[in-house]
């Protein structure tokens, strides 16, 4: 369990490494790694997300910013809007950009980190793509990621993702 070699890692699985002139004390929490040359990690500036309303003693509106939890992520978010309200069932729409949402509601929402974030649809990276919504020292709702917008950052590319090209 601890301390063993493997020959291949699979996403979700737990493991250690070391990266060449990357100090232990420069990751943060909430960091992701990734291959650089397949689809690599970014930040995402916002993301639409269904959401489960599970525990909140009152209505929640768009503008709600609680704590989501997201891989090892903690970070604020806020709801910017709720597209639509939909059944937890069979997914059917029950209502267009609702005003507000109570506990057992449903719903596709535009989330918006405050703080960058890496998180990725549940579809292709399941553990970047669920969340736990968490205010008053509870968790209020649960969600999954259906559709990432991320940011484009000009930066340093690395030596094996040119060399695909």
């Amino acid at each position: 369990m601890h301390h063993e070699s493997l020959p291949e890692a699979v996403p979700g699985d737990n493991v250690g490494f070391n990266v060449k002139n990357v100090s232990v004390k420069d990751i943060k929490r909430g960091n992701v790694c990734g291959e650089s040359k397949n689809d690599p990690p970014k930040q995402a500036e916002s993301f639409l997300a269904q959401v489960i309303i599970m525990n909140h003693p009152g209505q929640i509106h768009p503008g709600y910013s609680p704590v989501l939890d997201c891989h090892t992520a903690h970070i604020a978010c806020k709801f910017s809007e709720f597209l639509k309200k939909i059944d937890r069932r069979t997914g059917k729409d029950i209502e267009e950009n609702p005003k507000s949402l109570k506990s057992g509601d449903s719903c596709i929402a535009k989330v918006v980190p405050s703080k960058s974030m890496c998180v990725e649809t549940f579809k292709d990276y399941p553990p970047l793509g669920r969340f736990a919504v968490r205010d008053m020292k509870q968790t209020v709702a649960v969600g999954v990621i259906k559709e990432v917008t991320k940011v484009n950052v000009a930066g340093k590319q690395t030596k094996a993702a040119s060399k695909k090209k």
